[in-house]
């Protein structure tokens, strides 16, 4: 099993910035791609971003450019840094992290992220 816990969520202006961490404990060895997801109330989880073990990332059209997820295999965590933030991406934001071996998946409880304008 795999336990997530993410951190560093908040209330920020519109053009700023947030750094989202998510520290994974338990069967870590096992991990492969880790990643962001986001939900608002009402609508389905997206995807926001993902990043392979070997470092390989994946955005969101609509981060792109403005998202950087990164990943220390060392510390087992993975960081989402949200730069010229929007209104538009204000959600609860959950880390995800894949096991392909196993065939699972695993969530962390989710961080709110509130962008004002």
């Amino acid at each position: 099993q795999v336990q997530l816990v993410e951190s560093g969520g908040g209330l920020v202006q519109a053009g700023g910035s947030l750094r989202l961490s998510c520290a994974a404990s338990g069967s870590t060895f096992s991990i492969d791609a880790m990643g962001w997801y986001r939900q608002v109330p009402g609508k389905q989880r997206d995807r926001v971003a993902s990043i392979s073990r070997g470092g390989s990332t994946n955005y969101a059209d609509s981060v792109k450019g403005r998202f950087t997820i990164s990943r220390d295999n060392a510390k087992n965590t993975v960081y989402l840094q949200m730069n010229s933030l929007e209104p538009e991406d204000t959600a609860v934001y959950y880390c995800v992290a894949v096991r392909r071996w196993y065939n699972d998946t695993f969530w962390g409880q989710g961080t709110q992220v509130t962008v004002s304008s």
